[in-house]
């Protein structure tokens, strides 16, 4: 074994000694001695994988937040995880058939964010909760071994979106045995809902995929594709990374070859023979990143790095997520790709930015982080989570909004989905707390040489050093109400290594120092590497460039939309309440200075539950906005994040 392998085994060791105690100790060594070889979730055999992590994840329990966003996951894991989520009744589904297409994903995606949440904080309560409903889908088994909503005698059942439904249990036990427990029946019912798959789909005589699920090209079914490399990195069974080279040999889709249209540069909008639904594509790419760590054909990761930059550069909106019904899909409901940065000012929009999509970009944007390091990856993940995800949660994190406007009705329940006695539970209900969830799982990682720091939060870091001895960093911010940042060092003992501070892409004048001494060559949009002999107490102080920017409309197909403008304040895109202004939709003119920057001034927040509160100068007088997360539109509300200007 060389050298680095040995001294990340070290590490890991050491980190989940100091890191856990009690129950999470227990988690712990449940999830095994494999945490730090390896993808995303960090699955079985390192020897299976051909591709290394730049940066690598840190162990359950060694990331704890201290304020900030910690109270929002909270409110989620109480309110939603714990108490709201039917987990019985979507057991159900797998004893008497789904009444409607694709209910089958719903107890994977709920498993998944909760074991994900207990990954971070081991609630015990949390853990009975799915310890139960694991329970209780295991009695589920049909006698071919799948997990199914549908029968054997009718399997692979094609509208129904069965690949999907068990795409979705195998996601949910896979995220179960990593985080919770890694019970062998677990194992068992993964690998028997992996071979039942095989069995019955591929080429002649079986199914072809592309010919399964309920949409117009199969997408859906071929996001297969990362549950399967997850099974293969636990089992080392040859059989499905070969299943996983037939989906992707076969496109991905019906009509049109996904991949060879990220490789070639095909913009989103474009791929997908006329349906590029967004949700499932990205879903379908996640598994391309697991592809290609094992596989290390480089031509996978231009096909990523291709995805993930027509993205940035066609779809993202202000409070990043995207999709769109306006112009070119209507008939998607606003869950397609569809030039959405560009069209995101269209007044014709009715329906856009689906959670799902957003919670799904920012689990591919965090796979792409730990392949490439790059930090513009962060600066999208940021955007979402505090503009996007936050916006599109229920105020006590009892649920998540299926779409997000800018301007009108910020928020909706109505989309696919079911109703359990009164609680409407949707796909975007589901995968919102998957969002939260992942906050603690990229705000700090490991580098070769040292500890990473990529969204700022006030907590505490258990990582480590170079040589692979435990380092604790300890964070404290009211980031983003101010940008000043505190950053504590505390090595076992006097130790060279990194320190690696990514800094952000909209902080366009850093301040960086260490125990009171300027650090000079700080880049916007890259890391800071701060490379010393480090001992106890060293102090690093960032001070963050929040000053407010004016932004004006991008160029859509629509002329309307030109003439509309909006405002930011460091990454938090503010915007007008109906609660606190009757006038909210109402035309202004910002006034700016030439480098199109605003004087913000910041105020006491008039409503409980709203985070930040400005008055922002006009022409005629100054008027109050609030960050767009805290804008409550669940009574029927209104907001305006795009302002219309005075004409």
């Amino acid at each position: 074994m060389k050298k680095e392998n040995r001294t990340w085994t070290e590490c890991r060791s050491v980190l989940r000694a100091v890191a856990l105690t009690g129950a999470m100790w227990l988690a712990a060594l449940q999830a095994g001695a494999d945490g730090w070889t390896g993808s995303e979730e960090m699955w079985g055999d390192g020897s299976l994988r051909r591709v290394e992590d730049v940066l690598r994840p840190l162990p359950p329990g060694a990331v704890t937040l201290t304020g900030g966003l910690e109270a929002d996951l909270q409110r989620c894991i109480q309110h939603w995880q714990k108490e709201a989520v039917p987990y019985p009744q979507l057991v159900e589904f797998f004893r008497s058939g789904h009444p409607q297409f694709a209910l089958g994903e719903m107890w994977g995606k709920a498993v998944r964010s909760g074991a994900m949440f207990y990954r971070y904080r081991a609630d015990e309560e949390l853990r009975s909760i799915l310890r139960s409903t694991l329970d209780d889908l295991l009695t589920t088994v049909r006698p071919n071994g799948s997990i199914s909503c549908a029968p054997p005698e009718i399997q692979p059942e094609n509208a129904g979106g069965d690949m999907w439904e068990r795409k979705y249990v195998l996601l949910g036990l896979s995220q179960y045995y990593r985080w919770v427990d890694r019970d062998p029946r677990v194992l068992k019912a993964m690998q028997q809902q992996a071979q039942s798959i095989v069995d019955q789909v591929g080429p002649a005589p079986k199914v072809d995929i592309t010919t399964l699920g309920w949409s117009q090209n199969k997408i859906e079914s071929s996001s297969l594709l990362e549950p399967m490399m997850r099974v293969y990195f636990l089992t080392g069974d040859r059989q499905y990374l070969d299943f996983a080279s037939y989906i992707i040999g076969r496109g991905g889709c019906s009509g049109s070859d996904l991949f060879q249209q990220a490789y070639d540069g095909v913009r989103p909008r474009l791929m997908g023979n006329v349906y590029p639904k967004a949700y499932e594509m990205l879903s379908v790419f996640e598994g391309l990143a697991e592809y290609y760590r094992a596989t290390g054909e480089e031509r996978w990761l231009r096909c990523l790095m291709n995805m993930y930059r027509g993205v940035c550069e066609r779809e993202i909106t202000i409070i990043g997520n995207a999709g769109c019904n306006q112009p070119y899909f209507p008939q998607w409901a606003g869950e397609a790709w569809g030039d959405t940065r560009f069209e995101q000012t269209n007044p014709g929009q009715t329906r856009m930015m689906e959670t799902c999509v957003g919670v799904t970009w920012m689990k591919f944007c965090s796979q792409l982080l730990r392949l490439t390091g790059q930090a513009g990856m962060v600066d999208m993940i940021e955007r979402y989570v505090y503009n996007g995800l936050l916006g599109a949660m229920k105020p006590e994190g009892d649920g998540f909004s299926y779409v997000n406007l800018m301007n009108g009705e910020k928020v909706t329940n109505s989309g696919w989905g079911w109703n359990f006695n009164g609680l409407p539970v949707t796909c975007c209900n589901l995968n919102g707390p998957m969002g939260l969830a992942y906050i603690p799982f990229v705000l700090a990682m490991q580098a070769q040489d040292g500890p990473v720091l990529n969204l700022y939060n006030s907590a505490r870091i258990q990582a480590c050093t170079a040589s692979g001895k435990p380092v604790e960093v300890e964070v404290q911010t009211q980031f983003p109400l101010n940008g000043t940042v505190q950053i504590t060092v505390r090595p076992q003992a006097e130790e060279k290594f990194a320190l690696h501070l990514r800094i952000p892409g909209w902080s366009k004048n850093t301040a960086c120092s260490i125990n009171g001494r300027r650090v000079s060559g700080v880049k916007s949009g890259q890391y800071l590497v701060l490379k010393r002999l480090w001992k106890e107490g060293d102090r690093v102080s960032l001070q963050l460039d929040m000053r407010g920017q004016l932004l004006n409309a991008p160029l859509g197909t629509d002329r309307r939309g030109d003439h509309y403008q909006a405002v930011t304040y460091g990454p938090i895109v503010l915007a007008r309440d109906e609660h606190l202004d009757k006038n909210y939709d109402k035309p202004v003119s910002i006034l700016a200075d030439t480098r199109h920057e605003v004087e913000l001034q910041a105020v006491s927040p008039s409503l409980p539950g709203t985070r930040m509160e400005f008055l922002v100068p006009t022409a005629r007088g100054p008027i109050h906005m609030t960050d767009y997360a805290s804008v409550n539109g669940w009574d029927g509300k209104k907001v305006c994040t795009w302002l219309p200007m005075e004409r």
